[in-house]
């Protein structure tokens, strides 16, 4: 398997932090500010213990706490304006992050989704970005503004003391090679806990949207298992990041509390030397806490970081996944379609070395219908599927009025094809919504068209708002038929020239099936049409009907012409016949 490609801090730097470089600087000179605001107490207390106190001048000690309070006061309004200005464009960076995402994955082929589950990539896109905000916010920013304050803090330290500095510095160089050590055992951990996440995540989305097939099934024991796997899982992987972490952070503790002990040690010893004043070691303690909190923040801040670069692998790699509508192959821009469909030895495989589709070849002449029959997982949506451009041949070619369909932009021609599948998607809103999905600049009066076309204002009008009653999510509150009839209004208010139908009529009872058999001759009427369905009562008025087994057409004609074969059409009406 091909090793995953990591994201790189160069690459993070130009992506997004180079790009917000004026907020970022800012950010920085808001943290020297405050740093070296903070560095006047300690000054001010050497001051206060060798000069001032000895000194008993008032005068001095009123000019000594102006300037502390002035620091203070810097050290406050630095603060807050650098979580407020940072934090802000933090946040608005995870919420463009977010929308690029998004767009990126409504740009994928079809046979992506197909492998993925709704739930892990909805994590992917509303909780992998959110780590960003430890580069462009306070996170990145402490970094380097405390190591900056940090270096400032070991110039000075040496200058009062150099042998101290010393002590102190080997314990810290110690730490900082456990540090590096141990954010490289953790990146790999975040990693991980992302794509665990996102597999919990997907699990609970699915069982919360068939919650009535596990409750149908009396499930819910089996559910609950499986979904405390995922969550144990997960938990195992917090538990891993955390032990470093807290490992860090005990390590940090233990070696800056041996260099705080030693430095006790030689202080005092100093001191009683006559090589140090009281106010001297007083202001080497104080500046050396300036040294050493950044390091201290290390552990929190560094797993901050890492946390960021493994939620940006994870978000890079669905970046970088091939788009369905290449403009570097998919050139030519359909401005209009007659609906001349031609197969011509087309073969396909979802998978390698298994194919579904085998040298499929026909023709279907603009405004005519061509009907797809055949067993169940023979083929026949395989091929709706390449019509529409959801899927792209192996081999042989699709082509639309004479160009081929694999180098056409997608969205050219899409303008003009409508499409009404089996389980036809609505969304929570209202009917008039769910209508207007194709157009929705379309005006009341073509809306009112379509639903009396397609039979809708037959059952809306029962309804005390009309086409503004709130269907429920996909429509929960609809029945089969009613679902589907609002799904062929929007294929017509989108005026397509092709139209393809999935098992259309399906999931419908005999009134509802009648309402649809005359609202589909309304949608298909000099258009192309492709039709799927197992009812072969309602293709028997097809221009052309293929009958698909194993991939392959077997057999093609009129409804009488099959019949007077007495070939599998036949077998299959005679059978259907005797329900």
């Amino acid at each position: 398997m091909k090793e995953k490609k990591k994201v790189s801090f160069k690459w993070a730097f130009r992506e997004y932090i180079w790009p917000r470089r004026k907020v970022v600087s800012i950010g920085l000179f808001l943290i020297i500010v405050r740093s070296l605001s903070g560095l006047v107490l300690p000054y001010a207390s050497k001051a206060l213990i060798d000069d001032v106190i000895p000194s008993k001048d008032t005068q001095a000690l009123s000019y000594l706490l102006i300037a502390v309070g002035i620091a203070l006061l810097f050290q406050s309004i630095s603060s807050f304006s650098l979580t407020r200005i940072l934090s802000v464009e933090a946040q608005h960076l995870i919420s463009v992050l977010r929308a690029n995402v998004q767009k990126k994955l409504l740009k994928l082929p079809i046979r992506f989704f197909d492998n993925q589950k709704a739930g892990a990539l909805v994590s992917r896109v509303m909780t992998d970005v959110e780590g960003v905000r430890n580069l462009v916010g306070t996170g990145l920013v402490q970094l380097i503004g405390g190591s900056i304050t940090a270096v400032i803090s070991l110039v000075i330290l040496i200058k009062i003391n150099g042998w101290m500095t010393l002590f102190v510095l080997l314990p810290v160089g110690v730490f900082a090679v456990i540090a590096l050590k141990a954010f490289g055992y953790i990146r790999p951990i975040f990693r991980d806990r992302g794509k665990i996440n996102a597999e919990v995540t997907g699990r609970l989305t699915e069982t919360l949207n068939g919650i009535r097939v596990i409750k149908g099934f009396n499930a819910e024991e089996q559910e609950q298992k499986t979904f405390e796997k995922g969550v144990e899982r997960l938990f195992l992987n917090v538990k891993k990041s955390l032990t470093a972490t807290a490992f860090m952070t005990s390590a940090s503790t233990f070696l800056l509390g041996i260099a705080s002990a030693g430095i006790m040690g030689i202080g005092g010893y100093f001191i009683m030397q006559g090589n140090m004043t009281y106010g001297e070691f007083v202001s080497f303690t104080l500046f050396l806490g300036f040294m050493i909190a950044p390091i201290v923040q290390m552990s929190n801040i560094g797993s901050q970081l890492t946390e960021a670069f493994a939620g940006l692998d994870r978000t890079q790699e669905l970046m970088d996944a091939p788009e369905e509508d290449d403009p570097s192959i998919r050139t030519n821009h359909l401005k209009q379609v007659n609906g001349d469909i031609i197969f011509e030895n087309v073969s396909f495989a979802y998978e390698a070395n298994k194919e579904v589709l085998h040298s499929v070849s026909f023709t279907a002449k603009k405004g005519s219908v061509i009907a797809l029959v055949g067993s169940s997982g023979s083929g026949k949506s395989t091929i709706a599927g390449l019509a529409s451009g959801f899927l792209t041949p192996n081999k042989g070619t699709v082509s639309i009025d004479g160009q081929d369909l694999s180098k056409i932009n997608l969205r050219s021609f899409r303008k003009h094809l409508g499409v009404v599948l089996q389980d036809d998607f609505l969304y929570e809103g209202t009917i008039k919504e769910n209508i207007l999905f194709p157009r929705p600049e379309a005006s009341d009066e073509e809306v009112l068209a379509a639903a009396e076309g397609a039979y809708v204002t037959e059952f809306t009008d029962r309804f005390d708002e009309g086409l503004d009653t709130l269907i429920g999510e996909r429509g929960v509150k609809l029945s089969g038929g009613q679902r589907q009839r609002i799904s062929i209004a929007r294929a017509l208010l989108a005026q397509p020239a092709m139209v393809i139908l999935d098992e259309a009529t399906s999931n419908l009872d005999t009134e509802s099936e009648r309402y649809i058999q005359d609202s589909l001759s309304i949608l298909m009427k000099d258009r192309t049409t492709l039709v799927i369905a197992h009812r072969l009562s309602t293709i028997q008025k097809a221009d052309q009907i293929l009958v698909i087994e194993k991939g392959e057409i077997v057999e093609k004609g009129k409804h009488q012409e099959l019949l007077d074969k007495q070939g599998r059409y036949f077998e299959l009406y005679t059978y259907q016949s005797r329900m």
